[in-house]
């Protein structure tokens, strides 16, 4: 389904995984996050001194991206020089506007700098040329979670999901969707078959969690943490949710552990920092209970055997009928998502 995005407004976070606030973002001082930020590359000033250079240059670049290739946009998204990308998408879809892969990179390479509008317009576009655009869906649907509109995103959540009920990443942004909008249950469920289908997703397994602990079911958090700061351990983001599971379940000398992990990963991780200390307080003069975290993780993953075994049957049965789709691009190789959280 398309939109007109001309009227939107600003994401925050997501994930989820919110959300939230991880999937690039952190969390609060005792409280792990999931959310996606996407950094905007800001173009280098203009001089005003002189404004002559700067209006010849305009002129150039307009000249380059009316003659772009896919080749070259597609090299300038792949070096992070994403306002160029951009640019350079724009020109190529306008002389190319039958492509759904140049609208796509558009969207892509205008979300990664930070315009949010101009991502969606370009989803759209690319929607409107192939309704069952996947991953325009998806990546459209992580624009609009950035911009506080889950209940949009989870309509074309599912869409992509009925396309191929069996993607991870659509699971994925399934449970992140349900978590904005208030429905725990519904975002624990999804977590749980995106894991299903991929028992080395760590950030599902991170958001889920996050979740947990979010619930007072912190628990609940250690298994699917400690498995995936197993798989991950040198993201500090997963650290330090660990070591928040941890320290609430009153496992002070492994919480402190996870901090110092989450710290070694990123120094200036604030979040871990106070945290620490605030654990290396407590820890004075208290009983800090063992924890096995390798037993932990062995138990999350037979637990996920279960979680496969139980929906093999019913997910087996709705991909017979799904009509799964090629990821093919023109003139290029590029259509892999760059941002699978």
């Amino acid at each position: 389904m398309s939109r007109n995005a001309a009227g939107l407004s600003l994401f925050a976070a997501a994930v989820l995984a919110p959300f939230a606030a991880g999937c690039g973002g952190k969390e609060q001082t005792t409280t792990p996050t999931t959310t996606i930020s996407s950094g905007a590359v800001t173009p280098a000033a203009t001089s005003s001194s002189q404004p002559e250079s700067s209006t010849v240059g305009s002129a150039v670049r307009a000249e380059t991206s009316a003659n772009a290739s896919y080749a070259d946009a597609e090299t300038a998204f792949r070096h992070g020089r994403y306002t160029e990308a951009t640019d350079l998408f724009t020109g190529y879809s306008e002389h190319n506007p039958d492509n759904v892969w140049g609208f796509y990179m558009l969207g892509l390479s205008a979300w990664k700098s930070g315009d949010h509008d101009r991502a969606l317009q370009a989803f759209d576009q690319a929607l409107r040329l192939d309704p069952s655009h996947r991953k325009s869906l998806l990546n459209s649907a992580r624009v609009l979670l950035e911009t506080a509109e889950p209940k949009e995103a989870l309509e074309r959540i599912k869409q992509a999901l009925a396309i191929e009920p069996l993607s991870n990443d659509g699971l994925r942004l399934l449970g992140r969707a349900h978590y904005e909008l208030g429905d725990i249950p519904e975002a624990i469920d999804a977590y749980q078959r995106a894991i299903a289908i991929d028992d080395k997703d760590t950030w599902a397994m991170n958001n889920l969690g996050f979740i947990y602990i979010q619930q007072g079911r912190s628990e609940e958090a250690l298994p699917p943490l400690a498995r995936v700061v197993e798989i991950r351990g040198n993201v500090p983001v997963f650290q330090n949710n660990l070591g928040t599971a941890l320290e609430r379940t009153g496992h002070l000398a492994a919480a402190r552990q996870a901090y110092e992990a989450a710290l070694q990963a990123d120094s200036t991780y604030t979040k871990a920092s106070v945290a620490l200390e605030r654990v290396k307080t407590q820890e004075q003069g208290a009983d800090s209970a063992a924890v096995d975290l390798a037993a932990l993780s062995s138990e999350f993953q037979s637990e996920v055997e279960g979680w496969r075994s139980s929906s093999a049957a019913s997910d087996s049965t709705a991909s017979d009928s799904v009509r799964t789709q090629a990821d093919s691009v023109q003139s290029s190789g590029m259509a892999r998502d760059s941002v699978s959280q």
